[in-house]
């Protein structure tokens, strides 16, 4: 194993140990247990070699037949279909006794009323459970190379104090947090091994949907890899700790561990904020003492978002983050030491200081220099967590305790959903998600009034009286930033992500906060998972009928399509049954021909449907499912990844065209729908980006860095010529603005421009700052965009792009569909300023002769957490093409 270029002190305690398990690495300690330079030909580590994910789980699976304190079991599934794994490593003892020890996480955590000597019983018994999330950010290589080391250095060693160690801790190893991604990867690194694009930018992303914002889906959980993960520390195994393991830019610190810096929530146990303290402080003295250099503490990263695994902060689950610098994956890199500097909080400059004591100098950096201080940060914890097994058990039942009496004590003390609701679809989303968290959800059995309100039999309860208050709390509440500043009255902390996830708002579901302590409390039962709001099946019914206001209605009315099933959209509302249904609401007759077909679709659903038993003349049109064109840079293009995934969820077919295709691909011909999801404009048009005015050559091989260019330009505004429709959101639109050409033939050049602007330079300059907020959006009611839709809804902002409409000429038009208010405009999250936002234009509907263009400031399935705008979406692809 290579070393670093710190000046390594071999003479203390924690470094001979670290020494003495790397060591341990190289030679089998005996013949049954085979070391991983022996398995896999190499030391993990090893200067341009990776193993892929097979190889990895293959070596622990052999692993485990050969070690007792190995137990590796099945959680779930990827996106792609690989099996994902959780390696449990203890003493033999513990292995064998994880379903008792499981038992007492799960008391520790949830029961606030164990008696005490039974909690004394459960202290003296239970081990700390440690859940490490090896490299779910898959160029993040390190963590998961380093896991066939540490796997076999816990499985081998014969140090006491290890030994001891794992007497007390049971270490759960998620070895790829991202399997699909690990694969990726490893194969592009593979191919390009040996030549001058070795350790190149792998093109697109190295996930099946989000790519990097899978760090992103952990309230949301929308992701089949995050659901297996978030359910270990939610309902099945209560971890006490939990660590997620990534790698950040080369150029700084070679490694950071917490406490994290401000802002940090604060709805989160101030006693968690604490514990944190105590593991990152020993993580920095155990690491600096194995001679590890540049570690960093209190720098870059702030806790005050959920969404990335560490929301098991919320749950009482002390949650922790570590980033390595990184090298061009397993290709070492060189770094002057005039290269080396520090950007963001915590650090202003690249020198010896309280949050970076031991800078390290600069040189080569090598993939063996990551998993060495993968190693030591591991067994820093595992240590940690031993010598304080009694206090972090102890903790997390104190934790259980004093949220569940908050709850009791201090408003706000439930949130009510009431059953009737717009979209009723999304309410059972939002409920079923709320359980898979370990929310306990509960339906009111009789009325209940609060602020003069009256609640109806059948409303859901969220009481926060509960073990995981904190998350309740967090996710069912408008955001409002905590502004921190750096010096008083300096500038604001500003957030590491977005600043708004409130459910009920991102979803469109009416959720009412219940501020005052009721006399009585309200009688309720609790709700089984899945909830649903299914009834049984008519005999006879000649036709269904699905509501446009839930989003499921356009979910099966796709579905339909796809297997052939004959769909109508009202052109007029109806009241049937004593039901109003708006216009656009689909329609499904039911023949001898499509039975078993229907029968199969309605099953699925999760909100009954309207059933028209007799038959009625309805004033309807037929559902033409579009040929679409879904635009998808190849430079990591998370956006459209997760408009495919929206796309795949809700069975609306699409074909991916790369910017580079453009200029090949006639889409007058082949498509109705050219769709751009968010992406910087100079990546689509040049296939570079651009910074202070100039172009810069990226990191993906050339044959990934093709943009639309100029001959591409023209096949797109020829489709749009020939009555094609465009849709766009966010930096994309802005391939739109300005002037515009069409060619006919070889003479004929029209030249153009679309009656809209982006203000949002404009406005920046002014000093609007919206860094990811939900922002109140008014609708224009009764136009086919917004078929479905509430008046007034919330939108994703993050105050670019922001339109101005003006007169048109000639053959143009433009319809505002959607503009921010006058006052009141943020809803959840920061806004600065948003008063420059007063009257502004969110969503624009544009002509162009028969051309047609839907274009959004705002991301309207925003990493698939605001349904409440999905709607503006499926309505624009089922646009009808213009006379």
């Amino acid at each position: 194993m290579k070393k670093s270029n710190s000046k390594l002190n071999y003479q203390t305690p924690f470094f001979s140990l670290i020494l003495v398990l790397l060591c341990l690495s190289l030679v089998p300690v005996s013949a049954e247990v085979i070391s991983p330079s022996q398995y896999f030909g190499y030391q993990p580590g090893s200067d341009r070699m990776l193993m892929d994910y097979e190889e990895l789980i293959e070596y622990l699976t052999k692993l485990a037949a050969e070690s007792p304190r190995l137990d590796l079991r099945e959680i779930g599934e990827s996106p792609q279909g690989r099996k994902m794994y959780c390696a449990f490593f203890s003493t033999a003892a513990n292995i064998n006794n994880l379903e008792n020890l499981r038992d007492i996480n799960r008391r520790l955590a949830l029961d606030p009323d164990i008696p005490d000597d039974q909690r004394e019983v459960l202290l003296k018994n239970g081990k700390v459970f440690f859940m490490a999330a090896l490299s779910m950010h898959s160029g993040e290589v390190g963590p998961s190379q380093s896991a066939p080391i540490i796997a076999h250095d816990l499985v081998t060693t014969i140090d006491p104090r290890v030994l001891d160690w794992l007497d007390k801790v049971v270490y759960m190893m998620i070895p790829c947090h991202n399997p699909d991604g690990m694969d990726m990867i490893v194969n592009h690194y593979k191919k390009y091994k040996g030549t001058k694009y070795e350790g190149s930018s792998m093109p697109g992303i190295y996930h099946k949907y989000v790519g990097h914002d899978n760090n992103r889906d952990f309230v949301t959980l929308s992701q089949s890899d995050t659901k297996a993960i978030a359910r270990l520390y939610n309902t099945e195994w209560y971890p006490q700790i939990m660590v997620e393991k990534h790698q950040m830019g080369s150029r700084g610190p070679r490694y950071f561990v917490p406490p994290m810096h401000d802002p940090i929530a604060e709805n989160v146990n101030e006693s968690l904020w604490n514990w944190t303290w105590v593991l990152g402080s020993n993580l920095a003295t155990d690491m600096t003492e194995a001679g590890l250099a540049g570690i960093s503490q209190h720098y870059l990263f702030d806790d005050y978002w959920p969404g990335s695994t560490e929301t098991c902060n919320w749950k009482g689950v002390i949650g922790l983050l570590t980033e390595a610098a990184s090298v061009k994956y397993a290709t070492p890199i060189f770094i002057e030491s005039t290269e080396l500097g520090a950007y963001g909080k915590g650090l202003s400059e690249y020198k010896k200081s309280i949050n970076m004591p031991l800078p390290w100098p600069g040189g080569w950096w090598r993939l063996g220099d990551i998993v060495e201080y993968e190693i030591v940060s591991t067994m820093s914890l595992l240590k940690t967590a031993a010598l304080h097994r009694r206090e972090i058990l102890a903790f997390r039942n104190k934790h259980c305790k004093t949220e569940v009496q908050r709850g009791r004590e201090q408003p706000p003390y439930y949130y009510i959903l009431p059953r009737k609701q717009h979209d009723p679809s999304e309410l059972v989303k939002l409920v079923n998600l709320l359980i898979e968290h370990g929310v306990n959800v509960y339906e009111l059995t009789e009325p209940f009034t609060s602020a003069n309100r009256i609640f109806t039999s059948g409303d859901l309860i969220v009481p926060l009286a509960q073990p995981y208050r904190p998350f309740i709390k967090e996710v069912l509440e408008a955001q409002v930033f905590p502004v921190r500043h750096y010096t008083p009255g300096g500038k604001i902390i500003k957030p590491y992500d977005i600043t708004s996830w409130s459910l009920p708002l991102h979803n469109g579901v009416a959720a009412v906060e219940i501020d005052q302590s009721p006399f009585e409390p309200p009688a309720f039962t609790q709700i089984v998972f899945p909830f649903n709001l299914k009834a049984d099946l008519p005999n006879t019914f000649q036709t269904v009928i699905l509501n446009a206001n839930s989003n499921e209605s356009y979910q099966t009315a796709f579905q339909a399509k796809k297997t052939g099933l004959k769909v109508e959209r009202l052109i007029k509302s109806m009241v049937i049954n004593e039901v109003n249904y708006p216009r656009g609401s689909f329609l499904i007759h039911r023949n001898n021909n499509n039975k078993s077909k229907l029968k199969l679709l309605l099953d699925g659903l999760q909100v009954s449907p309207g059933f028209v038993i007799d038959k009625v003349n309805f004033q309807s049109e037929p559902v033409v499912i579009p040929r679409i064109a879904l635009v998808e840079s190849y430079f990591h293009d998370m956006d459209a990844g997760w408009t495919r995934y929206v796309f795949d969820s809700y069975k609306i077919p699409f074909q991916i065209v790369r910017p580079g295709d453009f200029k090949t691909t006639d889409f007058a011909k082949k498509f109705d729908i050219v769709i751009f999801p968010n992406e910087n404009v100079n990546v689509l048009e040049k296939g570079k980006y651009k910074s202070d005015g100039e172009y810069f050559v990226s990191a993906y091989p050339p044959e990934f860095t093709q943009g639309i260019g100029d001959e591409g330009k023209t096949q797109l505004l020829t489709f749009l010529d020939q009555g094609g429709i465009i849709i766009a959101w966010g930096g994309s639109t802005k391939l739109f603005g300005g002037q515009l050409e069409i060619k006919r033939g070889k003479d004929e050049v029209e030249e153009f421009q679309l009656p809209f602007s982006d203000k949002s330079d404009k406005l920046r300059k002014a000093g609007l700052y919206c860094p990811g907020s939900l922002i109140r959006l008014k609708l224009l009611g009764d136009h086919p965009i917004t078929l479905g839709m509430e008046p007034e809804i919330g939108v994703f902002s993050r105050g670019k792009p922001v339109f101005a409409t003006s007169f048109p000429n000639f053959d143009m038009d433009r319809r505002v569909i959607g503009k921010f208010p006058e006052t009141d405009i943020l809803l959840s999250g920061y806004c600065e300023n948003e008063e420059k936002l007063a009257n502004q234009v969110g969503l624009v509907w544009l002509k162009k002769g028969k051309g047609q263009l839907v274009l959004f400031a705002f991301n309207p399935q925003f990493r698939a957490s605001t349904s409440v705008s999905y709607k503006l979406l499926f309505n624009s692809i089922l646009l009808p093409a213009l006379d």
